[in-house]
């Protein structure tokens, strides 16, 4: 029986995606719900699931193509065989199968498939979390978060395309065009919103990590036993963005024509760099999250953000948001605003300076900070103030946990 596969059911805020390429050609076996085909959004990319075992008799639309919800992407021969090998070493092959591992194999969805042949996984040690213990993309990216990476084994990464071109020979003039991924387009047009739309200003402050270092090296073990993450510098940056925003509740705020939108809540958004380039997960009502949740979730942020498994619901709504450009090693940066956000924090990397405390010129672990803010609704004073209030946190960790 002939199955057609058409594009899912798109996000309401998605309009059309690009078909980034099939993972099978017509004539090859499928599996039911084993995945035929990687949909890019401008936020997420989706996959498209066989409904059923057979075979892929026919492709509608070609790698590249531009599609919108229900358009026909292929017809899939349900029940249908592929013919007999040619040969007979891979029915050896197949019969030298352990059973064991091919009824693991049945257990996996599309997605955990993937992830599985592409990490050179056993799906018999990973635990599946789905309906009658089947294996879903989840179980497999907390298992490769879990488990230790070998120096010598490279991550394999996910489809992209290519941002650097191989060294071009002596003399070589030669040029290469590459669209943009999806994502790139919809990072470009939103940071052009930013700019076109919003009266951007940037102030700075710096921060003395001593106190940070010295809680975080006091009790970075137990932190780590109890609570099975370790404990980093975001964690004390996210409580001290909050404690700051409830002083100045307009960095927290958002334009809406002649509106000022005042959020009673704080949703974080962490940036997070990709191959395919930055996103934002939002870390929702982060006020109330402790320093080992907020810990664990920026974790699970990062590997679902970089094995493409992130949700859309996880990339939109924050009210502000904070990017750590240390990692890389910038010293010092100008933030651009995540729009409808009026404020975006710019972490950079801690280095060793000489300071003047109290009379004496001593070696602290600095950093500079940088916020962002649009000028139409927060004033400098407000600006300014907050990055003091953040400091202040940071200097006297003391503080966030009284409120002060």
């Amino acid at each position: 029986m002939s199955m057609e596969i058409r594009v899912p059911k798109l996000p309401e805020s998605v309009a059309d995606a690009t078909l980034v390429a099939w993972r099978k050609k017509p004539g090859d076996a499928v599996s039911r719900d084993e995945n035929l085909a990687d949909l890019e959004t401008d936020k997420v990319v989706l996959e498209v699931p066989s409904p059923a075992n057979g075979v892929l008799q026919e492709i509608r639309m070609p790698a590249g193509s531009v599609v919108h919800s229900d358009d026909l992407l292929a017809i899939v021969l349900a029940g249908a065989a592929v013919s007999a090998a040619p040969a007979a070493a891979p029915a050896v092959a197949a019969a030298a199968r352990p059973a064991a591992a091919a009824a693991d194999a049945d257990k996996l969805g599309p997605a955990a498939r993937r992830l599985v042949q592409e990490n050179a996984l056993n799906p018999a040690d990973i635990a599946g979390s789905g309906r009658d213990g089947r294996v879903t993309k989840s179980d497999v990216v907390d298992h490769l978060a879990k488990a230790p990476t070998p120096a010598a084994k490279q991550p394999v990464a996910p489809p992209a395309v290519p941002r650097t071109s191989p060294a071009p020979a002596a003399g070589s003039r030669g040029e290469q065009r590459v669209p943009m991924t999806r994502l790139r387009q919809r990072i470009a047009e939103r940071l052009l919103q930013a700019q076109q739309n919003a009266a951007m200003l940037t102030t700075f402050n710096e921060v003395d990590l001593t106190a940070v270092m010295d809680l975080r090296s006091r009790h970075k073990e137990r932190f780590e036993k109890e609570q099975g993450v370790k404990l980093g510098f975001m964690s004390f940056f996210v409580k001290a963005t909050v404690e700051a925003l409830k002083k100045y509740p307009v960095l927290n705020a958002s334009v809406d024509g002649a509106d000022v939108i005042y959020h009673e809540y704080y949703d974080i958004g962490v940036a997070v760099s990709t191959d395919r380039g930055l996103v934002v997960p939002v870390l929702r009502d982060a006020t109330s999250r402790s320093f080992g949740d907020i810990e664990k979730s920026i974790v699970d942020f990062a590997t679902r953000a970089r094995a493409g498994t992130l949700g859309i619901e996880e990339l939109t709504g924050g009210t502000f948001t904070i990017t750590n450009g240390g990692v890389f090693g910038s010293l010092l940066s100008t933030p651009i605003l995540n729009a409808p956000q009026s404020a975006i924090l710019g972490m950079h990397k801690t280095q060793d300076r000489p300071m003047a405390v109290n009379g004496a010129v001593v070696i602290r672990p600095m950093m500079y900070l940088a916020v962002t803010y649009d000028h139409r609704i927060i004033d400098g004073r407000e600006a300014v103030q907050f990055l003091v209030a953040i400091k202040d946190c940071l200097e006297d960790p003391g503080r966030m946990l009284l409120g002060m």
